[in-house]
């Protein structure tokens, strides 16, 4: 599953840590402890999930940049703490803690991701009440790293969001899962690039692909249509200069290495002149 390195882009998946890839991926009798080294040596960045549901620890952090080689870079979720539950506000001591352990990677830090659940109306009446807090969370972040921020209600991608995260640059994730508008309607509408990289995830459908299987250790949907979609969108945007992190869940596909070894095919077999 190696592949040519492409200048600017990074594909890569959502956590290392699926038992389910023993065999398939790594090989027969890998321990758990050992799958981060193995992983980086197959693809040069992960998204960190882990980070969503608890702060690492700082022993856990510098062991992660050990494992890996140089060049190799992580992208990480915010705590749901942040997210979900205090939603940017009173939630200070949480980020700066985050922020603090997440620089023990330096230089293999990447994009840091704001991922936020649906919220309905009790919640924000109005997509620029919640605007206005993300305003004031992003103004108080410290300069010198990268964020992303992912939005799950399909009508609060619009104009003013994006003038946001672009006024500060930080990217807008594109999110490729069941309820969400697809990609092609979205930049149809919007230039969805606003900073100097942008940030994919390839998501799918959750409930639907678990009604087919739990066990992630091969492809159960075809993803190819979609997939020649992403590539050439992501051509466009590596065109335009951004730097692309792209990021594949096994529940996109059933099988997140599998999909990642299809969008490399189908990226070999998808002309430039047809971005």
């Amino acid at each position: 599953m190696n592949h040519a390195e492409v200048p600017g882009l990074r594909v890569g998946t959502s956590s290392w840590s699926a038992e389910s890839w023993v065999g398939p991926f790594y090989p027969p009798g890998t321990r758990p402890a050992d799958f981060l080294p193995v992983y980086a040596g197959h693809f040069p960045t992960v998204e960190v999930d882990s980070t969503y549901y608890r702060v690492p620890s700082a022993a856990m952090v510098k062991n992660w940049y050990a494992r890996t080689p140089a060049g190799f870079v992580f992208a990480a979720k915010f705590p749901q703490s942040i997210t979900h539950e205090k939603v940017l506000e009173g939630c200070e001591e949480e980020t700066k803690e985050f922020l603090g352990v997440m620089d023990l990677l330096g230089e293999k830090l990447g994009p840091l991701l704001l991922q936020f659940p649906y919220f309905n109306r009790e919640a924000f009446a109005r997509p620029e009440d919640f605007t206005a807090r993300l305003t004031r969370f992003l103004d108080a972040l410290p300069a010198g790293r990268s964020y992303a921020v992912e939005v799950r209600n399909r009508h609060w991608l619009n104009e003013p969001l994006l003038r946001l995260l672009r006024e500060r640059g930080v990217a807008l994730a594109l999110a490729d899962q069941a309820w969400m508008p697809r990609i092609g309607e979205v930049a149809e509408k919007f230039d969805v690039l606003t900073a100097t990289f942008t940030y994919i995830r390839l998501i799918g459908d959750r409930q639907g692909i678990e009604k087919k299987t739990k066990t992630w250790d091969k492809l159960v949907v075809d993803r190819a249509p979609e997939t020649q979609t992403w590539v050439r969108y992501v051509r466009r945007f590596l065109q335009r200069g951004a730097v692309v992190y792209l990021y594949v869940n096994n529940h996109w596909a059933g099988f997140a290495p599998g999909s990642i070894a299809l969008f490399w095919d189908v990226w070999a077999h998808t002309p430039s002149a047809g971005a």
